[in-house]
């Protein structure tokens, strides 16, 4: 459950009076999108309805069974983000605003590369480049949309090329668990070796190389790694 600290007011007014319900403000795209995606645990601060929040003033059952038609706070939290708005401080905004800038700027940095060395720009320069575009950060618009208007606004300013590379990589059998994991993701063949070691065939982001690589011979230095 997200902190009363942390957490954020959902407001709608209704015959005069308001209603309003605390949330954690980094799961309100999702519970957007998909209510049944989000645990209402993790997404309400407390499972109530407030008149005031802050204050503690809280509505009648009765007030709220004749304005939402239901206790379900799920239900009504639906309602109030149809009909009402989210209020932000200008802390919380800020805060979520340059989590969501950095959110950016790493998925720009793990998938595209420079064409010219065929390396990740350095996340500084791309924040550099970031910062002159002007580009506007919205804390509750979904990453992937943002990172494509980003990448718009990027081009003219920074060579930017969105290239996939091929990996065949070895290591021994013991390795199998950690190294499996980070690979699943990325994997187009794999298996075991007569001589006991495990092999498979990736493709990933160009961008995303020189990391999957240090992750793999962190936990297997004797690792083999081929670009196919």
């Amino acid at each position: 459950m997200v902190s009363l600290d942390a957490a954020v007011l959902a407001r709608m007014e209704k015959g005069g009076k308001r209603y309003e319900i605390l949330v954690d403000p980094y799961l309100v795209d999702d519970f957007k999108a998909d209510p049944s995606s989000v645990n209402p645990d993790d997404f309400f601060a407390m499972d109530e309805v407030f008149h005031d929040a802050r204050g503690g003033e809280r509505p009648t059952e009765e007030s709220i069974e004749a304005v939402f038609g239901t206790q379900d706070i799920v239900v009504i939290a639906q309602m109030i983000f149809q009909k009402g708005s989210l209020q932000l401080t200008t802390v919380q905004r800020k805060a979520m605003v340059e989590t969501m800038r950095q959110q950016i700027i790493h998925q720009i940095h793990t998938q595209a590369v420079d064409p010219k060395t065929k390396s990740p720009h350095p996340k500084t320069r791309l924040e550099l480049a970031l910062d002159e575009s002007r580009y506007s950060v919205d804390p509750f618009k979904r990453l992937e949309e943002q990172v494509k208007d980003a990448i718009a606004k990027l081009k003219p300013l920074i060579p930017l090329s969105f290239e996939s590379v091929r990996l065949a990589i070895k290591i021994p059998g013991a390795a199998y668990g950690g190294v499996h994991q980070i690979l699943r993701p990325y994997q187009q063949k794999q298996g075991w070796l007569e001589d006991g070691s495990w092999a498979c065939v990736i493709e990933c982001p160009a961008g995303m190389k020189p990391d999957l690589i240090g992750q793999v011979m962190r936990r297997s230095s004797d690792a083999e790694v081929k670009e196919l």
